[in-house]
This record gives structure tokens, sequence and C-alpha cells, in this order.
């Protein structure tokens, strides 16, 4: 046990220091002393160089950081409701509603260049009407399974209306909902980063509370209602948390790839035990790290432009699914 604490422990060091590595690198070669005055509050050599460090690499940072516990803590809850080890945030269609709604702006009402609060508000809006969709079929069936593949049909149906739009929109707009359906951690403004930070902080701490129900539907629904949790609520309320984190990301980043598919596998693996208690913080953790890291990535180094993040995320998440995959029969959510 206090092993696995000393590992949380070292995994928030690791996100400290990715943190500050996003800080002190990027497309743009400031010198390590400038980076820290300007964090400090003192003045440089370059107001250009200050710029860069408050209002695009600091905001960058925070909402990788953010993304990341939220997309892997949502892709934990996931797996562990359904028991399925390829349940993401994605699979429930929550994110094809947020990609509709961004279509609906970008290709059908005008095609707007760019991110902004229309394409944000869009993009929330469809992701909470598929969310509301998902928590009404729950609430008619008992099976998580018949749940799971309606989820599916419901992301079908958005993909289906994407390329309906697609077909007669012009090739600008579609340029610009490509553009956004890669991915990137660059969308929110300094601005935006108490909004975005502190309804993410709402969701994660949710999810926290959210433990205990956990760690008994690991034993089987069967026993955990015989020991007082209320399945059908319990779900519901399992959906609520991952549809909103979900729906929080997607319309401010974009679709982001991986991350909740692939990362409560990491902190599986790092830890040995499939305790939430546990879990649940070095999933959180985890998630931070490696969207941190990811966001390093996608910086060229002899260039000065970026790769896409849906590039990125999936050289680091797809080796993991199959190394899952190979070895299910040790992994507790092919049990």
């Amino acid at each position: 046990m206090r092993n696995k604490v000393y590992i949380c422990q070292g995994m928030a060091i690791v996100i400290l220091i990715l943190f500050l590595c996003n800080l002190f690198y990027g497309t743009v070669s400031i010198p390590a002393s400038a980076v820290m005055d300007i964090l400090l509050g003192k003045e440089v050599e370059s107001s250009s160089w200050t710029n860069i460090i408050l209002q695009s690499r600091l905001p960058q940072a925070i909402t990788a950081l953010f993304a990341g516990a939220a997309l892997a803590v949502s892709g934990l809850l996931l797996q562990t409701l359904f028991q399925n080890p390829l349940a993401g945030p994605s699979i429930l269609g929550i994110s094809s509603g947020a990609n509709l709604g961004v279509a609906i702006v970008m290709l059908y009402a005008g095609g707007i260049a760019g991110i902004n609060l229309s394409s944000i508000l869009a993009a929330f809006a469809g992701a909470l009407v598929v969310l509301l969709i998902i928590l009404y079929f729950s609430s008619k069936v008992r099976s998580n399974v018949l749940v799971l593949i309606i989820g599916m049909m419901v992301g079908y149906l958005a993909s289906s209306g994407i390329s309906i739009l697609n077909a007669f929109a012009s090739s600008e707009s579609i340029r610009s909902y490509v553009l956004w359906g890669l991915g990137s951690f660059s969308t929110v403004s300094s601005r935006q980063i108490p909004l975005y930070s502190s309804t993410i902080l709402a969701g994660l701490i949710a999810s926290i509370l959210l433990i205990k129900p956990l760690n008994l539907l690991l034993l089987g629904e069967h026993y955990a209602s015989n020991l007082g949790i209320n399945i059908k609520r319990t779900r519901i309320l399992i959906l609520i948390v991952t549809g909103f984190l979900t729906a929080i990301v997607t319309a401010f980043c974009g679709p982001v790839s991986f991350i909740g598919l692939a990362v409560p596998h990491v902190a599986r693996l790092v830890l040995g035990t499939a305790n939430q208690q546990l879990l649940v913080p070095a999933t959180l953790l985890s998630g931070a790290a490696v969207a941190l890291f990811c966001n390093l990535l996608t910086i060229l180094p002899f260039g000065n432009s970026l790769l896409p993040l849906n590039a990125v995320t999936p050289l680091l998440g797809a080796p993991i699914i199959i190394y899952v995959i190979l070895n299910r029969r040790n992994n507790p959510c092919f049990n």
C-alpha cells in the first residue's frame, strides 16, 4: 500500500516536470531565465516572450493537464461500469454528438473559420443532447451491454449527419472542421481557463466520490446490489460524470483520441491493482502526465510547425491497447 502511495507521489513529480517543460519548450526559443522571470512577474527584454508564455504556453499546459485527467478518469469509470477494457469516452457517442454540433456551426451555419465561442457552445450542446439520449435509454434498460450498444448506434447516427453536412459544405468550411477534429490543447484562451478548469475540477471531484460504488461493481452487480448499491442510479451517475467531462474536453479541445482508452490501463499496469481507491487518483495523475507529454510531442524539434494532437496520441495509445488485448487474461476488465 505504501509503495503505491509513493508511485502516486512520483507521478505528481513527473507532472510538475512535464508542466515546466511545456512552459520552457516551444516553437519559439526563449531563454530559461527569461521564462522564470516572466513567471515571477518580472520584466524581460522582449514583450512578445511574455505574451507567448502567459497567453499561449501556460494556458495550453493547464488545458492539457485538466483534459488528460478528465479523459483518463472518464475511461476508467466506463471500463469499470461496462467491465470492458475497450470502453472509452468516445464509445457512448458523446464525442460524436460534439462533432455534430461543431459540424452544424462550421459546415451549415456559415462556416466559421477557427475555434470560437459559437463552436464551443455547439460542441457542448451536441454532446449534451447525446448524453440525455443515453440517460433516457439507460433508465429503460437494465443491461449495461445494451446501453453500450445504444450509445454506439447514436454515435453512428451523429457521424452520418456529419457526412451529410460535408456533402453540401464549402471546401473552406470543411477545412476548418477537419482542423478542429484533429484536436488541440491550444484552443483555450487565458480568459476561458477559469471556466474550463473549474468545470472539469467539479467533474473530477464527482468521480472521486464514486470510488466506493465502483469498487463494489468490480465484484459483480448482484453482489453490489446485495450490499445496498442502487445499480440503476449508480450507472446513471457514472454516465452523467463521464458525459459531462467528455463534453467539456471535446467542446474546448476537439475529439482527443486514445487518452481515455489507454491511460487507465497504464495506471493498472503501474499499480498492479484494481482497487479504485488507488486507481482513480493514479489514473487522474497518469492522464495529466500523458496529455502534457503528448502536447510536448506535437512540437517539431527542427521547425516552427506543430503536429496535430491526434497524430501523436495514437503513437502512445495504440501499442498499449494491443498489449492489453494480448494479455487480456491478466486484465480484471476481461474477467
